[in-house]
């Protein structure tokens, strides 16, 4: 499985696991830690793609840049 491939189940998978706990916490009447459920698993997300963000970068300057 190429990286990319992995990194799109990786986020998916994020994105299930947190959809889950929100709303196991909504329901439970935690609705403060289901909110910081939310914004952590959005900041794990973030930190993925702004990885991936990076790499596009430096691969465009070494493409563009290196002649």
């Amino acid at each position: 499985m190429t990286p990319e491939v992995r990194a799109v189940f990786q986020i998916a998978g994020i994105g299930f696991l947190v959809a889950i706990l929100h709303t196991i916490l909504k329901q439970s009447g935690k609705e403060e830690f289901a909110h910081w459920t939310t914004f952590v698993g959005f900041v794990a997300v973030f930190v993925i793609v702004i990885g991936y963000v990076d790499q596009l970068y430096s691969e465009i300057t070494r493409v563009f840049l290196n002649q």
